[in-house]
């Protein structure tokens, strides 16, 4: 049996379509009362829990062999730090203690690209960067880095574990409409649209679990695998889009220090009206940052390969026309 928590998120759920397809058991951890639109139809075993509370993470690895700890919590606001840190940090070594105690063989643990340190601007990001715990601007990245640092110590005192670090998550199977899934389906109208300068490296959410499942077949315990994809500008990406979507609208390319500058007011905006946020001062900044991205080690000792990125944006695109009338906006912050 294999235990999913945060299965329920975008990456979650295309994790247990890929592990049914290969004749898996799967069951999924979700909150009490979550959204399980994202796995209706899915031959999968669906237990409520929350990863803060100990003696739910015990009842939910019973029998359990292989751990994929996905549930994390992003928050873009300073004062919901003391939650992501309970939920990231405290609830990651929740999971650790009930793997010792329950005889888990195997944990993967999904991390951030956002949890390494912050490379100079022409060097490659790779895995001989450090987790970077005293991030001084990134909240969420620091309690990713907190926690991997966590998961990697527990390796070194015999739980046999891995860590992925996947770069920007696209792709198809998005129903909570992430930041980059509301960005798609606006370039996907035939109205002028908003992009900005600079740019990142996205990966297919179906290449991340494969990723995934690879980690946990090959990967060495202790050892982080970054799980990278195509480097693209923003405005490459958009063009790629509306390729696939089969418009042209004008591009309103706004540069990134004013796009910051109005960051706050837009973030304010989102959060009274409900939504989920398409602008954010962390997002512009992610863009703005180094993107040059190496899965080198990836690809060499777990077999990993990502699709080209325009394959990816036809087949989110489709997905989008075929599922977007039952999806509706979401406040959520939370990735799983």
């Amino acid at each position: 049996m294999i235990l999913i928590t945060g299965g329920a998120g975008h990456l979650g759920n295309v994790l247990v379509r890929a592990l049914l397809e290969k004749g898996e058991k799967v069951r999924v951890m979700v909150l009490p009362g979550e959204d399980l639109t994202s796995l209706e139809g899915l031959d999968c075993e669906i237990v409520e829990g929350n990863i803060l509370y100990p003696d739910q993470l015990r009842r939910a690895m019973q029998g359990v062999d292989l751990v994929y700890h996905l549930a994390a919590l992003v928050a873009i606001t300073a004062d919901k730090y003391d939650l992501m840190y309970r939920v990231n940090v405290e609830g990651t070594r929740n999971v650790i203690d009930a793997c010792r105690e329950m005889g888990v063989r195997r944990l993967v643990y999904t991390s951030s690209i956002h949890a390494l340190e912050k490379p100079d601007k022409d060097a490659t990001v790779d895995e001989t960067l450090a987790f970077d715990q005293d991030n001084p601007t990134g909240l969420y990245d620091r309690t990713k880095a907190i926690a991997s640092a966590l998961v990697m110590d527990a390796a070194k005192e015999g739980l046999d574990a891995v860590v992925v670090l996947p770069t920007g998550v696209i792709g198809p199977y998005d129903y909570r409409r992430s930041e980059m899934g509301e960005m798609f389906l606006e370039w996907m109208q035939p109205t002028p649209s908003i992009s900005t300068d600079g740019g990142y490296d996205f990966v297919d959410v179906r290449d991340v679990a494969e990723g995934h499942i690879l980690a946990a077949e090959r990967g060495r315990s202790g050892e982080a695998y970054l799980l990278s994809g195509t480097q693209v500008t923003v405005s490459g990406y958009r063009k790629l889009v509306q390729m696939a979507a089969g418009v042209r609208s004008p591009e309103i390319k706004l540069p990134g220090w004013f796009v910051i500058l109005i960051a706050p007011l837009a973030e304010l905006y989102y959060r009274l009206a409900r939504l989920r946020p398409r602008v954010t001062k962390y997002a512009i900044e992610t863009l703005q940052c180094n993107s040059r991205i190496s899965s080198k080690k990836a690809q060499t000792e777990l077999g990993y390969r990502h699709r080209p990125i325009s394959e990816t944006v036809a087949d989110t695109a489709r997905w989008w026309r075929e599922n977007l009338k039952r999806i509706k906006p979401s406040l959520r912050t939370s990735s799983t």
